[in-house]
C-alpha cells in the first residue's frame, strides 16, 4: 500500500513529467469507477501536484486566454492499495486507468493517468485535505511532534504502539512497512503500550549548554521514535525512482528491498494486530501481544514468538517468516450489526469480504468442494491434526447389526454445517 514516501515521490513525478506539458480538453473518467466526475474543461491548462501525508493534491490551472474562461480546479487523491500516476501515449492507455488528463496539440498526444488496479483509491473535488488527518510526518515535522505529545491522553495511545502508528490523526503518512522499520531500529516491542513509549519523550529536552551542531549530532546519533517517523520516510524518498509500489521498476524494487531491515525480511517474526494488519519484528513482541498458543508434541502450549528457540524437542518449528498469528487472541466474537466503529477503529482500504460459497451451499448447487490450495486468502485457519474429525454432513457411520433384523433408521433434520469464521487479510 502506498505510504507517505510514495505519495511524495508521486508528486515529484507529476511535477517533473508535466512541467513543460500543456493539457487541454475534458477530464475523462472510466465508466467502472465509482469516484465523482470531474467537471473541468479548458483549451489549455497546466497540472501541478503537492503531497501531504497519505494524500496528494492535483491543481488544474487554465492558462491566460484559455477557453472557456474559468478558474483553477483542485482534486485530492488517496491512493488506496494500488494507486499511482503514469504518463503514457494516449493510444496506449494502461489497464485500470480510471482518470485521464490529455495533452493539447501540437505534438504527440499524451495522457496523465491515475491507475488503480484494486479500485480502493479515491479522489475528491475542491482540494481540501481530509478532515481529521494530522500534520504530515515528512513536511510538517514540528507540528506533527507537537500534535502527538499534546494528545497523549487520547484513547488511541492505550493501544499497542504498532497500532497507534497507523492512526492518521497523529501519524499522517506512516503505514505498515514504515512502522516495522521504525520500531525495529529502536528495538521497541511492537505490542508495548503506546503511551508508555511516548510519555518519556515529553521530558526529553536537550541540554542548554550544547551548541547547535552538538544538538544536531545528538539527534542523528540517538533519534527518538518521533524523529524516526520523520527521518525514515525521508530515506525512502532519497532512494529515488518511483519507490515502493506496483509502478516500481525492478531496479527501484531491488533498491527498496535492500534498504529494508525488518519488514518481510528473513529472520523476522510477525503477528497480526487487532485490525488484522501484519507487523514484523524481532524478539519479544511486548505485553499487549495477542496470546495465541500452538500445540506441541507433548500437548503443552508454547508461545511462538520471535525469541522462541526453534527446533527444540517438543516444539512446533516454523520458519521466522511463517510465524503469523490471527488477530485478537484465542476467540473471535462477531460484533453486533448495530455496533459503531470509531475513527480509531477504521482501517484504511479494508480488504474485500470473502464471498466464496460455504460447503453446504456448494453441495446444494452441485459445485465441487474447495481444496486446501483453493481456500480464499482471507482464511487463516489451519487444520489441527490433534482435533477430532467431524463427520461430513450426509454421511453416517454404519453400526454393526446386533441381530438379524434391521431397525428402521430415524431421519433427523439437517443441522447447519460448521463454517470457519473469516479472518482479516493483512
Amino acid at each position: 500500500m502506498p505510504e507517505g514516501p510514495e505519495l511524495h515521490l508521486a508528486s515529484h513525478f507529476v511535477n517533473e513529467a508535466c512541467r513543460e506539458l500543456v493539457f487541454g480538453g475534458c477530464v475523462e473518467k472510466s465508466p467502472v469507477s465509482r469516484n465523482p466526475e470531474v467537471p473541468f474543461e479548458s483549451s489549455a491548462y497546466h497540472i501541478a501536484a503537492l503531497a501531504r501525508g497519505k494524500e496528494l493534491r492535483l491543481t488544474l490551472s487554465p492558462l491566460p486566454g484559455a477557453q472557456p474562461p474559468r478558474g483553477p480546479l483542485a482534486l485530492v487523491f488517496r491512493f488506496g492499495m494500488t494507486g499511482s500516476f503514469q504518463l503514457v501515449p494516449s493510444d496506449a492507455l494502461p489497464p485500470h486507468a480510471h482518470l485521464r488528463f490529455y495533452t493539447a496539440p501540437p505534438g504527440p498526444r499524451l495522457a496523465l493517468c491515475f491507475v488503480d488496479v484494486r479500485r480502493f483509491g479515491h479522489w475528491d473535488l475542491g482540494g481540501k485535505w481530509q478532515p481529521g488527518r494530522g500534520p504530515c510526518v515528512l513536511l510538517e515535522y514540528e507540528q506533527f511532534r507537537e500534535n502527538v505529545l499534546r494528545n497523549l491522553a487520547d484513547k488511541a495511545f492505550d493501544r499497542p504502539i504498532c497500532e497507534a502508528l497507523l492512526d492518521q490523526r497523529f501519524f499522517n503518512g506512516i503505514g505498515n512497512y514504515l512502522r516495522a522499520e521504525i520500531l525495529y531500529r529502536l528495538r521497541i516491542p511492537p505490542f508495548e503500550k503506546a503511551r508508555t513509549v511516548l510519555e518519556a519523550l515529553q521530558q526529553r529536552r536537550p541540554s542548554p549548554e550544547l551548541t547547535l551542531s552538538q544538538k544536531i549530532r545528538a539527534k542523528l546519533q540517538n533519534p527518538d521514535l518521533l524523529e524516526l517517523c520523520h527521518s525514515v520516510p525521508k530515506e525512502v524518498v532519497q532512494l529515488g525512482g518511483k519507490g515502493y509500489g506496483p509502478e516500481s521498476t525492478e531496479e527501484d524494487f531491488a533498491a527498496f528491498q535492500a534498504w529494508l531491515r525488518c519488514y518481510g525480511t528473513p529472520g523476522m517474526s510477525s503477528l497480526r494486530d487487532r485490525q488484522g494488519r501484519t507487523i514484523w519484528f524481532q524478539g519479544d513482541p511486548g505485553p499487549l501481544a495477542p496470546k495465541v498458543p500452538t500445540p506441541t508434541l507433548g500437548g503443552t502450549p508454547e508461545w511462538e514468538h520471535g525469541s522462541l528457540e526453534k527446533g527444540g524437542r517438543g516444539h512446533k518449528t516454523l520458519q521466522p517468516h511463517q510465524q503469523q498469528y490471527p488477530a485478537g487472541g484465542k476467540s473471535r466474537k462477531k460484533k453486533s450489526k448495530g455496533a459503531q466503529r470509531g475513527p480509531e477503529d477504521q482501517v484504511e482500504n479494508p480488504p474485500p469480504p470473502n464471498k466464496a460459497p460455504s460447503r453446504t451451499r456448494r453441495a446444494r448447487r452441485g459445485l465441487p468442494e474447495q481444496t486446501a490450495a483453493q481456500q480464499p486468502e482471507g482464511t487463516s485457519l489451519q487444520w489441527d491434526p490433534e482435533a477430532p474429525r467431524v463427520p461430513e454432513k450426509g454421511k453416517r457411520r454404519r453400526q454393526p447389526a446386533t441381530s438379524g433384523r434391521r431397525r428402521p433408521q430415524k431421519i433427523k433434520a439437517d443441522t447447519p454445517s460448521l463454517e470457519p469464521e473469516e479472518a482479516s487479510a493483512s
